[in-house]
């Protein structure tokens, strides 16, 4: 049987971080669809409809229906969201529980198989950092308990704790690197039973950052997100999905 496999995100999933030569990105979802192709030998049907910042319930809503009418109709799906609600005021974590579960039950009806993610922890250099950890945390337990209730597949980037070091992140320290993406498909790819080693980079050596390194963080990245958000923007804006219809992915010689 073909593989038709979509993908329903945020920038984790979109693949933010990972650049290409000419901008392009690419993520670990493409490469997961490539190496579905590599195992099975076959071309693998894959569509990413992932849109960097989003909420959870436009995910869970708006992108999971879209998935689900695609034609002909997807046979595996993966799931993640909620990363961009960690880091507002006053999140309702059952709610965000309840979106999830809506999720899991609507691949269900629809005879779908889906796969659930949570998102790596980029908590540790990151302002208000403990806050983002502990509401991650929640999270995490939460959504484990509702796939191993419902019998479902579960990568759990958030307690990788190799995926923590710095080696594997972007410089504007939210977003995964081209390491860090190669990590979580090959933990995905092992979750649907294609064992791959899990990529590990070369430990970096041990260094603090400089106060121009941090002041220099501080204005590429973290004061640009505090004035989208004062303004009611977000990065994704405007933005559609990368491939909102199917799309051949043939296996890599």
């Amino acid at each position: 049987m073909t593989t038709r496999y979509v993908a329903i995100g945020d920038s984790f999933t979109e693949g933010v971080g990972d650049n290409l030569p000419g901008g392009a990105i690419r993520g670990w979802a493409d490469l997961v669809a490539s190496g579905l192709a590599s195992a099975t030998g076959e071309t693998v049907q894959y569509a990413n409809l992932a849109i960097r910042g989003r909420l959870l319930e436009p995910i869970a809503t708006t992108q999971l229906e879209a998935a689900l009418a695609l034609s002909p109709a997807p046979t595996l799906l993966t799931f993640n969201g909620g990363g961009n609600d960690m880091m507002r005021p006053g999140i309702d974590l059952a709610r965000l529980v309840r979106l999830t579960e809506h999720v899991v039950r609507r691949c269900a009806d629809a005879g779908v198989r889906l796969v659930l993610l949570s998102g790596a922890d980029p908590s540790a250099r990151l302002p208000f950092g403990r806050m983002i950890h502990r509401r991650g945390t929640e999270l995490t337990v939460a959504v484990a308990d509702l796939a191993d209730r419902h019998g479902l597949d579960f990568v759990d980037m958030f307690n990788d704790q190799e995926i923590r070091k710095a080696g594997y992140w972007s410089a504007d320290r939210l977003h995964l690197n081209g390491d860090g993406h190669r990590r979580v498909a090959s933990r995905v790819l092992a979750t649907l039973g294609h064992p791959v080693t899990a990529h590990v980079v070369a430990p970096a050596p041990a260094g603090r950052k400089s106060v121009l390194e941090e002041a220099r963080f501080y204005r590429e990245h973290v004061v640009p997100w505090f004035n989208r958000r004062l303004r009611g923007r977000s990065s994704g804006d405007e933005r559609t999905g990368k491939h909102e219809t199917w799309v051949p992915v043939d296996a890599m010689v």
